[in-house]
């Protein structure tokens, strides 16, 4: 009969590039295998432990939660938490030892041991030479549990290694345990971990020599390998060690932060007090009884799991941000919830819209509610500081993000690690497309030019695929924060994120969901802050008091311009499927907007929904409903699916779920693809609507439905969160397209398009833009009276490219107080380097004090800086003859300098040549009838490929007369992946395809023209 045994020391992939197994192929090895217990030890880590959590309940297995650390004195230990006092001194000896040190790196000394360590279990891993001081320290450190950790690998010297820990193990009194040091759960993933060993050590497997592990041993042996290498008693204490650690995640509790409450109330009174003053706010004339009915609702919900204390933070939160002037608004799961919107969260109204509060919070999720709030993304600082100070360091910080080996990043770090070269690898990365797959890598390589049947080619395949998706180390969340009452560090580690004055947990959101923490996402959102400077620009120009309470509803003008899809810039109707969308949803009214944010996106084209409600809102289709109560959940959208919600909402009133059920049926759905389980659902959901009379085809069609929206679909409530920036940036554009699009330049990066497609935009609006100048502009884009009393856009300082924004600012500071006689003058009063000064010249930036570009250059020469005694020096002023560039080098400068010109479009200067290839303009192609053959071409701006959309890429071309919408077919995708993923200026063949006002171009055949640009550089916004 083969022993028992329980693993004491084991590495995941979460100790970043040394494992090389996740937490749950480890687990899973484990119960397989027999094993007793396993315990997850990453280096000054519980990064990975949640996940093994989840994975060891499902398979049976014991879970022990510990770490591995190396203390300066090089004393190597294996901590484990015995019960919850010792994971939660555990955790603080991490975070002790993550906040002394850079991110990514620790520091713990024997001091850190001062205070007694109850509840934790010490395994002593004495390196070659070590003696019994280390034994004796640890030893007293951890009385009555410690252990010598004893981990033989099959090496030539193991019987000597293990007579030696046997003679520690009797001078220091400590006993012997048997432990594996696994990194792997196979052994078949020894190659893959010297490849992490390469990459941590930035060398290669030839140059790394003895630093990689000698054989594949580290791995998660069978019981009866292990018996043939350890003696018995040893496996035996590995079980001993096991039965002393009782502690599981579960038992960990979160505790809300309470002092938000005033003296004499409870937070259930307080939060009840704020939503009955916000109802009363909201409704001045008295809210409709069924809002009233909803509050009192959720206000018992709330009260039943104890969640009050995190709507008050929240509000907290959301008051502080509003005092200090940032735009904010609540959006996501919280815009169902009617007291979010009397607390002013969300501006969702209850009253509008069809909220489902247990799509926010229900019992039966049993997790706490998310909420996400927006903030301008330039002061988001604000409200995150804010957030530190008034709770500290120690009870907030911010969610890790775990990043991940995408396929360019896995096949670089393989490439080098396996020997290639710099430059081989920078050309096997570059082969690889944005969407492209592990799968497509041999295919890949053979187009780069590789033999892809060569041994190292080979290997670089096989490791690359099986690196992707790696964790590659730990980042921040955008702004997910955790609270905690107490310290936050007794719950999970606290480490330094790699930005100055911010700290993160070593959890990331998944983690947090299955461990029940409250998280508040205090999110950067661009476009609030393109509305703020918006805002702020038309009042200063017009002495205004305009906010956005005041932009006038239901405007006709602004869904004239929508219907035109005329909304390059606007927030989130602006791309491609959007724009194509517009004119056939032709939106009239607020609630159309909702529909549009909503119906391009996966989940209605992935359950086939986006054409029946376009063919049912044109009349070419009836609307039906199979029963009242069906009518009643989809009236508002001609009996079609479109929100999230919706399909949740079939579920109860169809098939008998409980809102409770319906919401779990979604979070199934949204995971299936990568786990299945969805069969349970799948019979609850078909058999409920067959029992209430539905018909079979019918169930069939919304369980297709949810499993389109389960992963991708939009919930109501965060479009119409969504759609109110719509319409306040579509007001915007169309009644102040200056500052509007003076605003999108100031808050780049934002959106789909680049400076110079907004500036173009802008133009063809009417609106007057000027170039940049030493003696007028402002470090940011400002607007100044232009013609016909009309504002007029300045470009800023801001925008020329290497200048440095200190040196832009002592411009403006010293203009401000002298003007500028010439270069050497300007020089002089805003102490600007030759660096300087070469940037503004660059940028045509000093054509007002040295005439034009080159002209200017060379004056910036005549520039000295002052000699060692200070004294100014005395240059021959004279003039040279310079000799002016032409356009096409202006332009060539404009763009290097500015990213725009005002000049010409560098297609008008190269139009004859196009003429000559008879590729017709973009104005053509709009006016060429359905059907017609043309020849196009234009510079590449955006290429787009859905992953809903089969394969088919998307791209839109750019000339001096507007733009070309490609669609291009999967088959010539790949038939011309260099010319459409390689040029920057692009000729088509094909077929015109007109709907209405939307019009394509479906091409057969690509020819790369960039070589008719010459110098010119632009880029293009490629993304899935």
């Amino acid at each position: 009969m083969a022993p028992a045994y329980a693993e004491l020391h084991c590495v995941s992939n979460y100790s970043f590039l040394r494992g090389a197994s996740d937490p749950e192929e480890l687990v899973e090895r484990a119960a397989r295998l027999g094993y007793a217990a396993l315990a997850l030890t990453d280096e000054c880590s519980v990064a990975g432990v949640v996940r093994a959590h989840l994975a060891a309940k499902k398979v049976g297995i014991h879970l022990l939660v510990g770490t591995e650390v190396e203390l300066t004195c090089g004393l190597r230990l294996v901590l484990l938490a015995r019960d919850l006092a010792g994971y939660e001194t555990l955790c603080g000896l991490i975070t002790a030892a993550r906040r002394a040190a850079p991110k990514g790196r620790y520091r713990l000394a024997r001091s850190g041991f001062a205070r007694p360590t109850p509840g934790i279990v010490a395994l002593w891993r004495p390196g070659a030479g070590e003696g019994r001081e280390g034994g004796d320290w640890v030893g007293a450190a951890f009385p009555g549990s410690a252990w010598i950790a004893v981990e033989l690998h099959k090496g030539a010297h193991d019987g000597q290694e293990l007579a030696r820990l046997r003679e520690l193990g009797i001078a220091t009194g400590l006993p012997l345990v048997a432990c594996g040091d696994v990194h792997m759960h196979a052994r078949g993933r020894k190659r893959l971990q010297d490849v992490l060993t390469a990459i941590r050590l930035r060398t290669s497997l030839a140059e790394a020599g003895r630093r990689l592990q000698p054989n594949a041993e580290r791995y998660l042996r069978p019981i009866d390998r292990l018996a043939r290498i350890y003696p018995p008693d040893l496996l035996l204490q590995s079980l001993e060690v096991a039965s002393r650690c009782t502690f599981s995640l579960d038992e960990i509790r979160y505790e809300y932060p309470d002092e938000l409450v005033p003296p004499g109330e409870t937070p259930a009174s307080h939060l009840g007090r704020l939503t009955a003053m916000g109802l009363a706010r909201r409704y001045p004339a008295g809210a409709p009884d069924s809002v009233v009915a909803t509050v009192e609702h959720e206000l018992r919900l709330i009260a039943q799991l104890g969640y009050e204390p995190f709507f008050l933070t929240v509000h907290d939160i959301v008051v502080f941000a509003r005092d200090k002037g940032i735009l904010c608004q609540g959006r996501g799961s919280a815009a169902n919830s009617a007291v979010c919107y009397c607390l002013g969260i969300t501006e969702v109204d209850p009253g509008r819209m069809s909220v489902l509060f247990e799509r926010f919070i229900s019992k039966e999720r049993g997790e706490p509610p998310d909420i996400d709030v927006d903030f301008e993304h330039q002061r988001r600082e604000e409200v995150i500081q804010y957030l530190y100070a008034k709770y500290g360091r120690e009870r907030a910080a911010l969610t890790a993000v775990v990043i991940t080996y995408q396929p360019r990043s896995a096949v670089r770090d393989v490439g080098k690690a396996l020997g290639l070269s710099l430059d081989q690898v920078d050309l096997l990365a570059k082969s690889l497309s944005w969407w492209d797959n592990p799968e497509a890598l041999r295919q890949r390589i053979a187009e780069a030019g590789f033999d892809p049947e060569s041994a190292v080619l080979r290997q670089v395949v096989d490791l690359t695929r099986q690196l992707v998706g790696f964790p590659r180390h730990l980042s921040q969340h955008p702004g997910g924060f955790v609270i905690d009452n107490r310290n936050l560090s007794r719950l999970v580690p606290v480490e330094n994120a790699t930005m100055p004055g911010r700290t993160v947990i070593q959890w990331d959101k998944d983690d947090l969901d299955a461990m029940g923490l409250l998280k508040v996402d205090v999110l950067g959102l661009g476009m609030l802050s393109c509305i703020r400077r918006a805002i702020d620009l038309v009042n200063g120009y017009r002495g205004s008091r305009l906010t956005m309470a005041d932009i006038p509803a239901e405007d006709p003008a602004v869904y004239a311009m929508a219907q035109k899809a005329d909304t390059l810039g606007v927030f989130q109707i602006e791309s491609r499927a959007q724009m194509a969308m517009l004119p056939r949803l032709k939106p009239a009214c607020f609630y159309d907007l909702v529909i549009e944010v909503a119906i391009v996106r996966p989940g209605p084209i992935m359950g086939k929904m986006v054409h029946p409600y376009l063919r049912r809102r044109e009349g070419k289709e009836p609307v039906s409903y199979p029963s009242t109560a069906v009518k009643a959940v989809l009236e508002r959208t001609l009996g079609v699916s479109i929100f999230q919600e919706q399909v949740m909402q079939l579920a109860v009133v169809a098939a008998g779920f409980t809102p409770g059920e319906a919401d779990s049926l979604r979070r199934a759905m949204a995971a299936w693809r990568r786990r299945g389980g969805i069969e349970p659902f799948r019979e609850k959901l078909v058999g409920g609507m067959l029992a209430r009379g539905y018909t079979q085809a019918y169930a069939e069609q919304i369980y297709q439905q949810i499993q389109g929206f389960g992963e991708y679909g939009f919930p109501e409530s965060h479009a119409a969160s969504f759609a109110l920036l719509v319409y306040v940036s579509c007001w915007l554009k169309r009644h102040e397209p200056a500052a509007f699009a003076c605003a999108l330049l100031n808050s780049q990066p934002l959106g789909f398009y680049s400076p110079s497609q907004i500036v173009q935009d802008a133009r063809r609006h009417g609106v007057e833009v000027r170039p940049v100048c030493v003696l007028a502009s402002e470090v940011e884009s400002t607007l100044v009276p232009g013609r016909q009393g009309h504002p007029a856009i300045r470009l800023g300082l801001g925008m020329i490219s290497g200048l440095k924004v200190d040196s832009a600012i002592s411009i403006v500071t010293s203009r401000n107080k002298n003007d500028f006689e010439s270069t050497e003058d300007l020089a002089r009063q805003a102490n600007l380097d030759r660096h300087d000064l070469a940037c503004l010249a660059r940028a045509d930036a000093l054509s007002a004090l040295a005439g034009h570009r080159r002209a200017a250059l060379w004056s910036t020469l005549a520039v000295e800086n002052r000699t060692a005694l200070d004294i100014p020096a005395q240059p021959d002023r004279s003039p040279a003859p310079v000799l002016a560039a032409s356009e096409g080098q202006e332009v060539v400068s404009d763009y290097a300098a500015v990213g725009l010109t005002l000049r010409r479009h560098p297609l008008a200067i190269i139009r004859p040549q196009l003429r000559s290839k008879r590729f017709s303009t973009a104005e053509e192609v709009t006016a060429a009838r359905h059907g017609q053959w043309i020849r196009t071409s234009g510079l590449v701006t955006c290429r787009q490929r859905p992953s809903t959309a089969s394969g088919v890429l998307f791209v839109t071309l750019e000339d001096e007369t507007g733009y070309v919408n490609l669609v291009v077919w999967s088959h010539l995708v790949e038939a011309n992946r260099r010319a459409l993923l390689g040029s920057r200026l692009l000729g088509v063949a094909g077929a015109v395809q007109k709907q209405g006002i939307v019009v394509h171009v479906i091409p057969q055949r690509f020819e790369d023209l960039t070589a008719l640009l010459g110098a010119l550089r632009t880029s293009s916004h490629d993304f899935h």
